[in-house]
């Protein structure tokens, strides 16, 4: 799919794996040579991000500057001429919200880090942001209005980020879409029956949403994951 989709920039998280455990069909899909990785510093198996790139980035960086959470590999920048390219996975407030503090200050961390990017070039955030924001982002709005990823403390967080100047791609063009989940639990056969969320997102910058966005697809039907792919457009 990888190579059919053809990005020039392809950011993965949750890969369970630092650098060295990377498969090698993975090291080895053409056209995306440069290639970095983050991991949990001695949690194998937990967390992770990559980013690879058709071209090489001006500069990488690991983590947002918050000690709290930069052990747990969540997050990589890639600065190129016209924007920042941000991979990451936000983390879980975990079964019975065990984890939603900590989840709150990253949140609020997380916020300022990416406006000291813009603050800079424009930012676009690619990632398994882990909250449905609105009603519409999810099957079942009123049976999980406690659940991790749909408190309201964590859609809060979420309003907090679009108000700080930056736009969630996919509801920019389709406002109004039901049914546009990107992730679907194992059990029950959720997903063949469209029981989803939408946790994943493109979210950029003002002004590039404005400039140079052109389209924001949600990849459904590609297999292989409890989460699907998505693809931003931009024109650069």
């Amino acid at each position: 799919w990888v190579q059919e989709e053809a990005p020039d920039i392809l950011c993965l998280q949750e890969t369970k794996c630092g650098g060295p455990s990377v498969p090698p069909e993975v090291r080895g899909l053409p056209g995306l040579p440069h290639q970095f990785w983050a991991s949990a510093e001695g949690r194998p198996g937990y967390s992770g991000v990559g980013l690879l790139a058709k071209t090489e980035p001006l500069k990488v960086t690991y983590g947002i500057g918050a000690p709290e959470h930069d052990s747990e590999g969540r997050v990589i920048t890639a600065e190129f001429p016209a924007l920042f390219v941000v991979s990451a996975y936000v983390p879980n407030a975990g079964r019975g919200l065990v984890r939603l503090e900590p989840r709150l200050r990253w949140d609020s961390a997380f916020l300022e880090f990416l406006r000291r990017l813009d603050a800079q070039k424009p930012v676009l955030l690619c990632g398994d942001l882990n909250v449905a924001h609105r009603e519409i982002d999810l099957c079942h709005p009123g049976s999980n209005r406690n659940s991790a990823g749909f408190t309201p403390q964590e859609r809060e967080g979420f309003s907090r980020l679009l108000g700080a100047g930056f736009v969630d791609s996919f509801r920019l063009l389709y406002p109004e879409a039901r049914g546009a989940f990107t992730f679907w639990t194992y059990l029950g056969g959720a997903r063949a029956r469209n029981v989803g969320w939408r946790l994943d997102y493109f979210v950029l910058s003002q002004r590039l949403a404005e400039d140079a966005l052109c389209d924001s697809k949600i990849r459904n039907a590609v297999p292989g994951s409890d989460h699907c792919p998505i693809t931003a457009y931009l024109a650069l």
